[in-house]
């Protein structure tokens, strides 16, 4: 089977015509078109079609279902997503006023989102909860897909059914499930982080453009159709749309940016988290779409900068050995705990720029990354002024903002603090 190469919406269903008192002439005109009708209906479900988001794409036989509604929920496709309506408790953006200080946005991502044995998952979710912050998760789409059911996945470049990371077990595409009901309904972000995690050599930095709409339409068909895929009666729809939740991503490894913001324009996505290596500056867009990158924070003590994820740190303590030397667990966890907080720091008491954590759900050197987090968190997100949120949430309140405003947010150094008057107007 051909992998899909775009995203289309989803078909209103079609109603039989009601034919009455009609003459025999009539009668043959209407079987005419009715043959003609079903040849092409024949045709649209073995062939691309043309696409209002993407490029031409094949759907599931049951992505264009009538959807049934009860006056609160609209059960979409197989019964494995729903419409319930605006997310409830999202940060309502409202420009600044004239003078005003920025508020100091962070923003904790996860790449991957499994509820694994580990109970990540939960646990951020909950850390969130308790700290009135909201995050991004970054679900890997065939992290829904049963393994058995491995062959439905042609990942760009690579053998059907293949992935750089392992398939969850069936207990675990459960456990998941829940913990992405739970995350939405408390206010937080489902992203993507696409679905076979390819790096390095025909991973995502060699991928065109049509490769990177593939592996989209793949990951919104996986996590679309979780039911038809596992065969799960007893769990209940997740309550939010796939095509209206996902609004950007990050690619695994942080690469192919170039070739993926081509591809994601026709989604309607609104931003992207893929690139690396910027200071902590106000962000600006590429290509129409908004560049929320890791940031370079301060490193044993500001001797030089380090980028602001758990894997980097890894790399520079342990040499990306993920069983590195117990001995110097302690050691490692604080060293992240202080550049984290340095980071924070530079721009709560400077330029307000927002400050963005990416990490993945692992247990690295004894999960001290993890344990990291917690403080981060703990120390942040209770300080006045500053709002822990999703990445959709800023991209909302970056677009309310006057332009010359942001402008002149991005022309501050991370550590300046200006007089808010003359940035604020």
């Amino acid at each position: 089977m051909k992998p899909p190469t775009g995203r289309r919406r989803r078909a209103p269903a079609r109603r039989p015509a009601r034919f009455e008192f009609l003459t025999v002439a009539a009668l043959l005109v209407v079987a005419t078109l009715v043959a003609g009708f079903l040849a092409l209906t024949r045709q649209d479900n073995t062939a691309p079609a043309a696409s209002a988001k993407g490029s031409p794409r094949k759907t599931s036989p049951k992505a264009g279902a009538e959807p049934s509604w009860d006056g609160k929920t609209k059960i979409l496709g197989d019964g494995s997503t729903s419409d319930t309506g605006p997310q409830k408790g999202e940060l309502k953006p409202e420009p600044l006023k004239p003078g005003e200080k920025p508020p100091q946005f962070v923003v904790f991502s996860w790449d991957g989102a499994l509820e694994g044995s580990d109970h990540l998952f939960s646990h951020y979710r909950e850390l969130a909860k308790k700290y009135d912050a909201h995050m991004t998760f970054f679900l890997t789409g065939i992290y829904l897909l049963p393994k058995n059911k491995a062959k439905l996945y042609h990942p760009p470049q690579h053998p059907v059914g293949s992935a750089a990371i392992d398939y969850a077990t069936d207990e675990h595409i459960r456990t998941t499930l829940e913990q992405l009901r739970k995350a939405y309904e408390d206010g937080n972000e489902i992203g993507t982080h696409f679905n076979g995690h390819f790096c390095g050599k025909k991973g995502g930095g060699d991928w065109s453009v049509d490769e990177w709409k593939s592996e989209i339409d793949q990951f919104y068909e996986f996590v679309e159709n979780w039911k038809t895929n596992t065969g799960y009666k007893d769990i209940p729809a997740l309550p939010f749309d796939f095509e209206k939740e996902v609004t950007g991503g990050r690619a695994p490894c942080l690469e192919g940016q170039k070739n993926l913001l081509k591809a994601i324009k026709s989604y309607g996505w609104r931003y992207d988290a893929s690139s690396a290596g910027d200071f902590q500056i106000w962000p600006t867009k590429k290509k129409g779409i908004w560049d929320f990158p890791l940031e370079m924070l301060p490193y044993e003590g500001g001797k030089y900068q380090g980028l602001s994820m758990d894997f980097n740190f890894l790399y520079n303590q342990s040499a990306g050995e993920t069983d590195g030397n117990p001995a110097d667990y302690p050691q490692w966890e604080q060293q992240t705990v202080a550049s984290y907080l340095a980071g924070f720091d530079r721009v709560y008491y400077g330029s307000r720029a927002p400050l963005f954590v990416g990490n993945h759900f692992e247990d690295w050197n004894g999960g001290i990354y993890m344990k990291a987090i917690d403080q981060v968190i703990k120390n942040v997100c209770t300080k006045k002024g500053v709002k822990c949120v999703s990445f959709k949430e800023l991209a909302d309140w970056l677009d309310v903002q006057k332009p010359e405003t942001l402008a002149r947010l991005r022309g501050l150094d991370p550590a300046q603090s200006p007089d808010w008057s003359t940035v604020v107007k």
